[in-house]
This record gives C-alpha cells, structure tokens and sequence, in this order.
C-alpha cells in the first residue's frame, strides 16, 4: 500500500511501459493511479480537519471521463455531495489536496482550472442540478462546454447515483428546450480542417510548431463529438465514447460503422505517442515521422469521423424538428 504520492508517481513510472500497448488497460491503470492518490488525499483531510461532513462521490471528466487517455494526462475532476452548502468548504480543501497529489504523481493541472478545488466543480447534487439549468438557460459558448465538460463524467469512488441525479436532470432541461441541441452542436463544431483540397494533410499553424498535426482536435473530436450529441439526445449517461457506440447502435443503426475507425484511431494514437515525454507533446504528432501507409490511414480516419460527426449533426437536426 502506498503513504507518499511520491511513492505512486513511482510505481507509475516502473509500470507505465508494461501497459502503454492496450487502450484498456492503459485506462485501467490510469484510474488507479487516481484511485490510490485520492486515497491519500482523503486519508490526509480526514487527519487534519476530521471525517467527511456528508455522502460524496469523487468524479472524473474530460478524457479520463471518457476512459480515453493516452500516456500522459492532465487533471478533470470535480466533487458531487449529498448536503448542505456549508459542507462545501471540507470538500474543497479535500479537493486542493488531491489536486496536489494528482500533480506530484504526474498528472498536470487543469490550466482551465476543472478541478474539484474549484468551487464550479465541487458542489451538492442540488446545486449542481441548479447549475446545469443556469449553463443551459445562459446558452453562451463558455457555458455549454462547461455543460459538456460535465456530460463526460464518471465517478471513480463514491456513490454513481449523485452523478446520475444531475445527468438525468440535464436531459430533462433538454427534452424541455429542443432548440439547445442545435446550440450544442455549434459548441462543438469547429473542427480543425486535417486535409486538406488535394487531399495532403495540413500540419499546425500555429507559433512554435513545424510540421505537426494536433491529433486530438483534427482526428478525434469528431467521434467524441458526434456519440455526445447523440447521447444527450437519446438520454445516455455512459462517458466512454467506445460504450456509448455500443449503447447507441441499438437507436443509431449507422454509427456501427465507425466504431472500428474510432477504436482504430485509439490504437493509432498509442502507437506513435507512448513514448511522448509530456502531456504538452502528447497530442502533436511530427508528419515527417509518418510512413506513406501511415499517411493515408490518418487521413481515412479523419474523414470518416467527420464524415460520423456531419450525419449525426443531420439527424439530430431531424429529430429535433420533429
């Protein structure tokens, strides 16, 4: 058992290589490395200010939401607690220290700050319900990807049902107010242009980077885009995209045929960034290091996510009018 999360950045770094070759198994490693640092973290408070005022759950969002990390990871977390506001301040202090300890074990900090030591994501079950009605109701950029930030939640240790309470409530709001799913679908819209007319890939832009494509916004957002529209519509509350394929295919015949390029793309990405040194790197893929065959499978694979992410806007813009 671990004391130090000193100690898990360690067992980390000694058992990282031995599981970068599987995407679940990747993913099950990450959640405990999580685990075990929460376990500290909780076991520290509890120390200096006592034990938990009420119920909660620990969650996580973003890609460890989704199950979805690579080697390399930052944080998106938040805490959900049954009771009253005056709770708030043990959980945030609870919430700091896991902060810290996530960092020392190598998961950088959330520079948009989605952290269970923000008070945004560390709340009580009703207040983050009045929250989501506020997100949805105030229909501004920031607040419908602060919305789907949340969507892409599971709890890592707690109690599922408290997350469920204001998934469930966000479908309500939704049901109620059809005309937001348009909304979302613009949130998510802009997807970076990976090929380009003649059918080359296009590398980055931007200031400091020299013939490297960003994977996770060309390649695939818009698979994880398209599952969580269709999942808000049809009222799933699963995270992981690959579960949300499997759970909407019974609704959305269509998207079966893409679950292969999306699991494709999973194994593409730990292929060439396992052995990426930060989290900073971990996204940006050097073209010149892409064989030909490479080459075209990339750019097969971005087609055909935006390719998903187009017929399901269509569909929902059908089914919303109905």
């Amino acid at each position: 058992m671990f004391e130090t999360y000193e100690e898990i950045r360690q067992w980390r770094e000694e058992t990282m290589g031995s599981v970068v070759d599987d995407h679940r198994q990747l993913n099950a490693f990450h959640d405990q490395l999580m685990y075990q640092t929460l376990r500290i973290a909780k076991e520290t408070i509890e120390s200096e200010q006592g034990p938990p005022p009420a119920p909660f759950a620990f969650f996580l969002m973003g890609s460890a939401g989704r199950s979805e990390q690579s080697v390399w990871s930052d944080q998106d977390h938040g805490i959900i607690f049954e009771g009253a506001s005056q709770c708030q301040e043990y959980f945030l202090n609870l919430g700091a220290e896991i902060s810290h300890g996530l960092a020392i074990a190598g998961y950088e900090k959330c520079e948009g700050n989605v952290m269970a030591s923000n008070p945004l994501w560390c709340r009580s079950i009703e207040s983050y319900k009045k929250q989501i009605h506020d997100w949805l109701n105030e229909d501004s950029w920031q607040s419908l990807r602060n919305f789907s930030i949340f969507f892409d939640s599971r709890v890592l240790d707690g109690n599922d049902e408290f997350l469920l309470k204001v998934k469930r409530e966000s479908f309500s709001v939704l049901e109620d107010c059809p005309r937001l799913y348009s909304r979302l679908v613009e949130n998510f819209e802009f997807i970076k242009k990976g090929v380009g007319v003649f059918g080359q890939l296009l590398p980055e832009q931007r200031q400091g980077m020299n013939g490297e494509i960003h994977l996770k916004e060309t390649a695939y957002f818009p698979y994880v885009n398209a599952l969580r529209i269709l999942s808000l519509k049809k009222g799933v509350s699963a995270a992981p995209t690959l579960d949300r394929f499997e759970i909407l295919s019974y609704s959305y015949p269509f998207i079966e045929a893409y679950e292969n390029d999306f699991r494709e793309l999973l194994t593409f990405r730990l292929r060439y960034k396992k052995e990426a040194e930060s989290y900073e790197k971990i996204h940006l893929l050097p073209l010149d290091r892409l064989s030909k065959q490479d080459k075209q499978q990339l750019k097969h694979l971005i087609k055909r996510g935006q390719q998903l992410f187009a017929k399901s806007k269509l569909i929902l813009k059908e089914e919303s009018s109905l």
